[in-house]
């Protein structure tokens, strides 16, 4: 697979990458990150393998992230219109200002109009609520969205780490009103992070959203560096705790037993996931970008996912837990447990059977 294999994004015409390029790391605005240089190294070189969707936010870098984008695009004649250019809003860049930042409407639209200067564009594909606001009527929120859909500002809506309830919630308003869809999450996902499949990802799946996962590699845990015997702490102080080592060392043993980077093992777990469109992928050099696109060259043995689903399997709860119990003993009314087909006999005896 390459970066040009397209696919539509959820329940739109939207065509998408299978790794969209992340770009919260574009800028040195916070101590860490990639220079503008080699921000749109980055940049170029997804673009030139055949990659279309790129990821940013107005509170990357405060700013900086979409500044830069911006600038690359104004130095590409005719780039623009190729990419799927997303933004998001909700984080406030402006201090003191009780409306700098939310989902209320002179917020959101503020929000749009500073994004669009500083991506030096009339307008985004996709549009994404950033966060969750329980005080902010949704219902404001989503007629203020299509009211910039209509102007032609937006192209499609999206939310980014959201209850499934409240996007479920906000999806349906939108379909009873006539207003634009909502048509793509954003959330964490990894070997390490399973807990959107309980209640998230087959919301998504039930109301034709597409799934793009962020941190991939659980902030670098999965990126190969770390080991049960080797334990660097991260830049943020924290390292594995001994249950997740026990994922990241099932991924190293399957990253050597193929020949690959470990990366490219969980990137190509994340990727073969129900539900998932487009895995959102970051790097601060071009080495490490160029190590994460490898993924969609690696294929797992159905033997080497297995041994990935059962080392992160999630504690999911109720409703997910009981589902799981109760899909093989259903498979006549085709169930199907974390997204498989399930394998096993019905509940139920055959007709005729002497009991």
């Amino acid at each position: 697979m390459s970066l040009d294999s397209h696919i539509t994004l959820g329940r739109s015409g939207l065509r998408v990458s299978p790794f969209t390029l992340g770009t919260m790391t574009f800028g040195e605005d916070h101590g860490w990150g990639s220079s503008p240089e080699e921000s749109a190294k980055i940049l170029a070189s997804y673009v030139d393998r055949g990659g279309n969707s790129v990821d940013t936010a107005n509170l990357y870098t405060n700013g900086h992230s979409e500044k830069i984008i911006g600038d690359v695009l104004a130095g590409t004649p005719g780039l623009r219109d190729r990419l799927v250019l997303a933004t998001k809003f909700f984080g406030n860049l402006h201090a003191g200002d009780p409306n700098g930042g939310g989902p209320g409407r002179k917020a959101l639209v503020h929000q749009l109009e500073d994004s669009l200067r500083r991506l030096r564009t009339d307008y985004v594909d996709l549009y994404w609520l950033h966060n969750f606001d329980p005080v902010t009527p949704v219902e404001e929120t989503i007629r203020a969205l299509d009211d910039q859909v209509r102007a032609g500002k937006i192209r499609y809506i999206g939310f980014s780490d959201v209850p499934a309830w409240a996007t479920a919630h906000a999806a349906t308003l939108a379909q009873w009103h006539g207003w634009s869809p909502i048509i793509a999450l954003q959330l964490e996902h990894s070997l390490l992070e399973r807990t959107p499949e309980g209640e998230l990802i087959p919301m998504a799946q039930a109301m034709g959203m597409g799934v793009m996962p962020w941190s991939p590699l659980r902030g670098g845990f999965l990126s190969g560096k770390y080991t049960s015997g080797a334990a660097p702490a991260s830049e943020r102080g924290r390292v594995p705790s001994a249950a997740e080592f026990v994922v990241v060392d099932a991924v190293n043993a399957v990253a050597a037993e193929i020949g690959v980077p470990a990366a490219q093992v969980a990137l190509a777990w994340l990727r073969g996931r129900p539900g998932i469109s487009s895995v959102v992928i970051g790097a601060r050099r071009l080495d490490q970008f160029e190590t994460n696109r490898g993924a969609l060259d690696v294929t797992l043995a159905d033997a080497q996912r297995a041994t990935l689903d059962e080392v992160s399997a999630p504690h999911l709860n109720f409703p997910a837990e009981n589902n799981r119990e109760l899909a093989p003993h259903l498979q006549f009314a085709g169930a199907t447990v974390d997204g498989r087909p399930s394998a096993a006999m019905p509940m139920f005896f055959e007709p005729g059977t002497r009991y």
